[in-house]
């Protein structure tokens, strides 16, 4: 995965993308033990277009002319399935602005912070992120101040009541 995260950050750096993270599953690694994914989720903010359209398209355009092809939702960089998944609400931007490097075997990387993560989990709803939550404040060191904080600011008090009571 370090060759994988390389790319990124030479993309990163190319102004191809303005700023990644990792988050979902393999973000949660670096928090509590590992939970099963086939993929790397890589939250991007990506350069307007002149219409004022966020767009994939040069991001992929950029990977296919280094090689790296489509697969399914995902493009397959260094063997490693990636799926880009482009700041969609506040939350997530906040949670890349918010991300913070984390050495990965000889390379450094952004990872979402574990309160965003649980924050985003929330937000999205799935009976995985219900377990991902649970994992997280079982095992993750979770700043409670700032993880509810980050749940008012989202409006995300009612689903945090109803997945931890």
């Amino acid at each position: 995965m370090q060759a994988t995260l390389r790319v990124l950050r030479n993309l990163e750096n190319e102004g191809v993308l303005q700023r990644f993270a990792i988050g979902g599953a393999i973000a949660a690694t670096f928090y509590c033990e590992p939970l099963a994914t086939f993929d790397l989720d890589v939250f991007v903010i990506l350069p307007v277009t002149e219409s004022g359209l966020i767009s994939l398209a040069g991001l992929y355009a950029a990977l296919r002319q280094r090689g790296y092809e489509e697969e399914g939702d995902c493009v397959v960089i260094e063997g490693i399935p990636v799926q880009f998944l482009p700041a969609y609400n506040a939350l997530v931007e906040e949670a890349l602005r918010e991300a913070r490097e984390q050495p990965f075997g000889e390379v450094s990387t952004r990872v979402l912070r574990a309160e965003h993560l649980l924050a985003i989990a929330l937000q999205t709803g799935r009976p995985k992120d219900r377990e991902r939550v649970r994992m997280l404040l079982e095992q993750a060191e979770i700043e409670r101040p700032l993880l509810m904080e980050i749940v008012r600011r989202h409006g995300l008090e009612a689903r945090w009541t109803a997945w931890t009571s």
